[in-house]
């Protein structure tokens, strides 16, 4: 990356762990630290920088997450079918081009939509098996959520036991847990009363209200709940509904609450007509709500669509219209991203912008620059899109200067100057060398990244030097480094050399499901990979797999089935298997079959809980929790007194004193493996 953009990093790293202590305190401790409207800013903002910058995305990032860790305290628990968040749209025109997007991969197909006003809450997982409540669920990550269930039963508008007859064996309910805001007041007063600070708004006293440990105070507070989502898991052809709009019919006649303001809409005015209405009509609703929920009605249409890596093609959430201003565009810079894709990026006159300072903004691809028909000197509309992320909306062609000239997209590479490619169907020009320096870089960095294959050291000033030395010319080359080879570059001595090829080594025994996501196949995410992996449990399966065998996992949609079955015929690819396979990197799953029991490891530490502080000499925080929880312990994230040990390594913080105060016996490494061993 180029010095002058140095300082953008820094602050993308900033943003990076402000964020993740602001999840954490909210998520795991119950105890935010920072304002909902300040987080949605700052995320806004570390999005904006990654859109500008793909090769700064760090598999960490919040940006990445479909959600948010769930927090220790709870069992944590596997959605039978995933929740995936909803994309944005930020105004009608992006509504519009969401509809134009569906409806090229699903043209003249008759549609309708349902609109529901998005309500500020806490999304629910709710399961029911012959009709009665047996688990209740907080979204979590998605994939994985915490058991909540006593409490969610002390939600009067959730039913115990479902109406009807004739109920499908098993019925998934999801929906969104509400504080009504007279009641939000009510809570407020009282703990205002109780010298206890008051809670942000609804959305964080809901959230904050599910995870409590006492069900008791959860039915104090009333929490209030609209259904909005009917399905049936694991049950091949039966289908409850036909249509979004019977879906909310039938739980109605199941005992559910439904939001009475729903409506369909045959066309773009109808929603537009809509939206408009409740803009200005939520100020009098009883609860907060922030936008639109569009779905399309047909689920039939609904399973054509399918799935993106985060989100449904079939649904979107359209919120209401951001802040805006003019500004005049300087230059325009084009990045080179991982997959090739090269995003321009307007630099601007700084701009005062919903209380920040403005001075880059997203032009998206080269389709949206011709749109604008943008110029260099032209003064254009900014605006922060979610109130955070800047993008240009139009240009002022009136206030042009005489002189200015139109931008064009490169027909190169600005990395490796090979010409770009832009398929018809698509908006992104893109390099398709893979020799190109940027693609590279990105590809190993995205190899070693936390998600994917986990090798710490190998970040980005080490592999922008291994490439241009030309130390690596593909991931597998990883394998073959040297200590003598990795001593040679500036600043890396022999014990850093080793300690990296200790890496590379931990890393082939990383499972099937983290090399499959560590080899970047466009448009598969951490998520994705191991949906696919449980489906093929080893790459030959997935190799040999035909689009239409894969699109059948449930959240693997069209286009991520294609390009998965099209990366696996170019013959590249397969030679990159080959080799890693030969370097003893893991491309099947492990055996399912049950270990007997001198195979077993011993559960020296069954019924034992530890929490884990400051950095350990050679163990990762990870790789010390699966050590623990194999020999039947419990690793929590914070120090109590029902806490058996602490493990304590370099920079221990708090939980070490708290750990003493409450005489919780404490360990090193050292003596974490030698009980183990025992």
């Amino acid at each position: 990356m180029p010095e002058s953009t140095a300082e953008i990093k820094q602050r993308a790293k900033q943003l990076r762990q402000q964020l993740q202590q602001a999840s954490y305190a909210y998520y795991v401790l119950d105890n935010p630290i920072m304002e909902d409207a300040v987080y949605d800013k700052l995320y806004r903002e570390l999005q904006e920088l990654e859109n500008q910058y793909p090769e700064l995305i760090a598999p960490d990032s919040p940006t990445q997450r479909v959600g948010e860790k769930p927090a220790t305290q709870f069992a944590t628990v596997k959605h039978n079918i995933a929740l995936y968040s909803l994309d944005n749209a930020f105004d009608l025109e992006e509504f519009a081009q969401w509809e134009s997007k569906w409806q090229r991969i699903a043209p003249r197909e008759e549609f309708e939509y349902v609109c529901e006003l998005k309500i500020d809450g806490s999304a629910l997982a709710l399961t029911y098996e012959n009709g009665l409540l047996v688990r209740g669920a907080t979204r979590g990550d998605g994939v994985t959520g915490e058991e909540i269930t006593q409490n969610v039963k002390t939600i009067r508008s959730i039913p115990l036991r479902l109406k009807g007859e004739n109920l499908p064996p098993v019925v998934e309910v999801r929906g969104e847990a509400f504080l009504a805001l007279d009641v939000f007041e009510r809570i407020n007063e009282e703990r205002s009363r109780s010298h206890e600070a008051a809670f942000a708004n609804p959305r964080n006293a809901a959230a904050g209200t599910l995870r409590q440990l006492d069900s008791r105070i959860v039915a104090q507070r009333r929490l209030d709940f609209f259904a909005y989502t009917l399905q049936v898991p694991d049950v091949e052809d039966i289908q409850v509904a036909q249509t979004q709009w019977e879906s909310l019919e039938l739980l109605q006649n199941m005992g559910f609450k439904v939001n009475p303001h729903r409506t369909l809409c045959r066309s773009l005015d109808e929603v537009k007509a809509y939206y408009q209405y409740w803009d200005k009509q939520r100020v009098d609703l009883p609860y907060m709500t922030d936008g639109v929920v569009v779905k399309l009605n047909s689920v039939t249409l609904q399973k054509q669509l399918g799935f993106t890596q985060k989100s449904p093609r079939w649904a979107i959430a359209l919120k209401y219209p951001a802040e805006e201003a003019p500004t005049r565009v300087e230059s325009v810079t084009v990045q080179v991203g991982r997959t090739g894709a090269l995003t321009p990026v307007a630099n601007l006159s700084p701009v005062q912008l919903a209380g920040t300072t403005v001075s880059r903004a997203s032009l998206h691809n080269g389709d949206r620059i011709a749109q604008l028909d943008l110029h260099i000197g032209d003064t254009a509309i900014v605006r922060k899109a979610g109130e955070i992320i800047p993008e240009v909306v139009r240009i002022l062609p009136e206030l042009r200067p005489d002189n200015a000239q139109p931008f064009r997209m490169p027909t190169h590479c600005p990395e490796c100057g090979q010409p770009t490619v832009k398929p018809a169907s698509e908006a992104v020009a893109r390099c398709i060398n893979a020799s190109c320096p940027a693609i590279l870089r990105g590809s190993l960095v995205h190899w070693g990244s936390r998600d994917a294959l986990d090798i710490n050291g190998l970040g980005e000033k080490l592999v922008q030097q291994m490439v241009d030395r030309q130390f690596v010319q593909s991931v597998a080359d990883l394998y073959d480094l040297t200590i003598d080879k990795l001593s040679a570059l500036e600043r890396f001595g022999r014990k850093s050399a080793h300690n990296l090829l200790q890496e590379l080594e931990k890393s082939k025994t990383k499972p099937w499901a983290r090399v499959l996501y560590g080899l970047g196949i466009r448009h598969v995410g951490s998520v994705n990979a191991q949906l696919l992996t449980e489906k093929f449990p080893d790459v030959e399966q997935l190799s040999a797999a035909s689009p239409a065998q894969i699109e059948a996992v449930y959240g693997i949609g069209a286009e991520i089935a294609d390009s998965v079955a099209q990366w696996f015929q170019v013959p590249a690819n397969q030679t990159l298997i080959q080799r890693l396979k030969a370097a003893g990197l893991q491309f099947s799953a492990a055996p399912s079959s049950p270990q007997s029991a001198a195979e077993k490891p011993a559960q020296t530490f069954a019924g034992k809980t530890f929490v884990l502080t400051g950095t350990l000499p050679t163990l990762t925080r990870n790789d010390a929790k699966s050590l623990i929880e194999n020999a039947g312990g419990k690793v929590t994230s914070s120090v109590s007194s029902k806490t058996d040990y602490l493990v304590v390594g370099e920079d221990a913080g708090s939980k070490l004193k708290k750990a003493q105060d409450l005489g919780i016996a404490q360990l090193g490494e050292a003596q974490l493996l030698a009980l183990l061993e025992q």
